[in-house]
C-alpha cells in the first residue's frame, strides 16, 4: 500500500524537484518573455533558427542541443543575464528583472522533450 501511495505522488514531486532547479518559476511567463524577445534569434522551438539568425555570426545556440541541455541552470542564468561576448547574444540584466530571467530559464527547459526512440522500425500496416 505504501509503495502505490509513493508512486501516485512520484509526478507531484517530480514537478516540485523541477520548479526548485530553476527557482520555482514560471514557464509560462518565460513562454511569452522568450517570444517577444529571444525567437526571433533562437527560434520558435529553440533550434537557433529564428528570422534574423541567418544574419548572424556566429549562428545562435540551439537551446534544445545536447550541450546546451547538459548545462547546468547556473551557466545558463549566466549567459542570460551577461550575454556573449563576441556574439549578438544581449546581456538581458538591465532589461529583465531576475525573475524574469528565471521565467526565461524555465520556458526553455521545457523545450527539450527526451523520449525513447525504438530500436526497430514499426511494422508495416496490414491493409484489409
Amino acid at each position: 500500500m505504501m509503495n502505490r501511495n509513493l508512486l501516485l505522488m512520484l509526478p507531484g514531486l517530480m514537478t516540485i524537484l523541477v520548479a526548485g532547479a530553476v527557482g520555482a518559476r514560471s514557464p509560462e511567463q518565460g513562454r511569452m518573455i522568450y517570444e517577444a524577445r529571444c525567437a526571433v534569434c533562437h527560434g520558435n522551438q529553440g533550434r537557433g533558427d529564428g528570422p534574423e539568425a541567418p544574419f548572424l555570426s556566429p549562428r545562435p545556440a540551439s537551446l534544445i542541443s545536447a550541450g546546451t541541455s547538459a548545462k547546468s541552470d547556473a551557466d545558463l542564468l549566466t549567459v542570460i543575464t551577461n550575454g556573449k561576448p563576441r556574439t549578438a547574444m544581449p546581456a538581458w540584466k538591465d532589461s529583465l528583472t531576475e525573475e524574469q530571467r528565471r521565467d526565461v530559464l524555465a520556458y526553455i527547459r521545457t523545450l527539450v522533450r527526451f523520449g525513447p526512440k525504438p530500436l526497430t522500425p514499426a511494422p508495416p500496416q496490414e491493409q484489409h
